[in-house]
């Protein structure tokens, strides 16, 4: 039996009609994060809402399956929003998507599924995911699809979870996913994909982040890359590097972030060259395609969802260290943010970029 994580949009539920054509037993289950049935925004801008939840009910019901909503509001607060915080506040820019998946998504519904009697679960996630004879582990892939790939979100998948996971989309295309989804006569085959973080569609991070911790962020001072202070900044949670737009001064020239440094509460504002980097450091790692690197190896590697792999040298510099050293400079390599290394369409690993 399989539980799939339908999340109310095209993907997942076309992910549920795979799985139940493929003839396995198969369970639907809406996973309940966070709240947000108050935000005033259009229905098809959020997630973990009513209508999504109908959405999802509407397909389980089409397709004859039975349908769950699990509540995992308490741990999503924790594990997602409370890192989330906690990086801005440190100066990062996080990644929530990742560590959804990672601390529920799963984890706890892998528990949930076990549970239920489920041998696996399935999501519509666009990756793949296969045994590999020749090294004895369980190897996480590029989608057929390298717009709509996923795997940068997915790098700290663990052997025994990907041993319980399937990705049915792995090997389609999105346009080919809405056919399937208008085929089957779904009501959601032309519902838009999520684009915001599910907590915060207006985007405004540090609005959320105020109203959530009930306090403001402390006021500091912008400085230049000699330490000439050049005004003040609303605090730290509203920039990340590389950031132009919505500074709040006026310099009479173009000007982007380049560091912030929650010890002094400073933010550093330079040029475009300052933000070009060759090397970083990454913690919080894990290995998925080797049990660890044990010379340095020729690699791709995104610091970004968005930004293209780059060719790089990996090198493990400790248990859970890992350094990279690019071919060419890469613009605004960001604290908090995740590294995630390929080999081909292979995904090597990944981790919190230091």
């Amino acid at each position: 039996m399989v539980l799939i994580a339908m999340s109310g949009g095209v993907d997942s539920s076309v992910a549920a009609y795979l799985v139940k054509k493929s003839g396995e037993d198969a369970v639907g289950a809406t996973l309940k994060l966070f709240s947000n049935d108050d935000i005033q925004l259009d229905r098809t801008k959020t997630c973990c809402s009513l209508s999504d939840v109908e959405d999802a009910r509407s397909v389980a019901l089409r397709l004859g399956i039975p349908y769950y909503v699990f509540n995992f509001g308490e741990n999503f607060s924790e594990q997602v929003i409370g890192r989330f915080i906690d990086t801005y506040e440190r100066g990062g820019t996080p990644n929530p998507c990742i560590d959804c998946n990672r601390f529920i998504k799963f984890r706890q519904l892998l528990d949930r599924a076990e549970l239920m009697g489920c041998s696996h679960i399935a999501t519509g996630h666009y990756a793949r995911c296969g045994y590999d004879e020749a090294s004895g582990r369980w190897r996480l892939l590029r989608s057929a699809d390298p717009d709509k790939d996923q795997t940068y979100v997915l790098w700290a998948l663990t052997q025994e979870q990907l041993s319980h996971t399937l990705f049915p989309l792995g090997g389609l295309n999105k346009s080919e996913v809405r056919a399937i989804a208008a085929e089957q006569g779904f009501l959601n085959a032309d519902k838009p994909d999520s684009q915001d973080i599910c907590f915060v569609p207006d985007g405004n991070y540090a609005k959320f982040i105020e109203g959530y911790t009930g306090k403001k962020s402390l006021p500091g001072k912008f400085i230049d890359t000699s330490g000439n202070v050049l005004g003040q900044h609303k605090g730290i949670i509203h920039y990340t590097l590389g950031q132009r737009k919505r500074l709040g001064i006026s310099l009479g020239h173009r000007a982007c972030v380049t560091a912030i440094d929650p010890e002094s509460n400073t933010v550093t504002l330079g040029d475009e060259p300052d933000l070009y980097t060759s090397r970083l450091v990454a913690h919080d790692i894990n290995l998925i395609a080797y049990p660890e690197i044990t010379a340095p190896m020729r690699v791709e590697a995104k610091t970004r969802y968005r930004h293209k792999a780059a060719p790089a040298t990996l090198t493990q510099t400790g248990p859970d260290e890992l350094t990279l050293v690019f071919d060419e400079p890469q613009r605004a390599i960001t604290r908090g943010q995740s590294v995630v290394i390929y080999e081909g369409d292979v995904v090597v690993g990944g981790g919190i970029i230091a």
